[in-house]
């Protein structure tokens, strides 16, 4: 999949110089459910996902949750937020890179570290999200084609 400002439920919009790139998401499970549509009728959805959903590169978790969130943005592919808490924090170094979406908000990034160097801007998150997503408040999402799994389990 090519790199653009605006794809697969990224951060996108306007970016600082580099393309925000694209997470691709996986079906998801939940049972809450908040929906939000912003101007111009955009819908984002966002839903407790109860399953088991991990994050794992070179061999190492990164991440490991049962109370990931599930966001679905209309015509884009669902992505996995993950508590900063079930997210190994010292795996990661944050970057001066940021982008801003309309829907959600100005995005921050962060490099993942590995033992073969970092992986640029593998992880993003909104500190301060729109009124009308600020469930993602605190969560990190993932690039999956800058990690090697993103699983969900039962």
């Amino acid at each position: 999949m090519s790199e653009a400002s605006t794809t697969n439920g990224s951060p996108g919009g306007t970016t600082n110089g580099s393309p925000a790139g694209g997470p691709k998401g996986s079906p998801a499970g939940g049972a809450a459910s908040h929906g939000a549509a912003a101007a111009g009728g955009h819908r984002i959805d966002i839903s407790v996902n109860r399953h088991r959903v991990r994050v794992i590169h070179q061999g190492v978790t990164v991440a490991d949750t049962q109370a990931a969130l599930t966001l679905a943005e209309a015509g884009l592919p669902e992505v996995f937020y993950f508590p900063r808490g079930d997210v190994n924090m010292a795996r990661l170094e944050r970057s001066s890179h940021t982008s801003q979406c309309p829907f959600k908000g100005d995005a921050s990034y962060f490099h993942l570290r590995t033992e073969d160097g970092l992986v640029e801007n593998a992880v993003w998150c909104y500190e301060n999200p729109f009124d009308g997503v600020r469930q993602i408040k605190g969560y990190l999402a993932f690039y999956a084609s800058r990690v090697d799994r993103i699983d969900q389990t039962s």
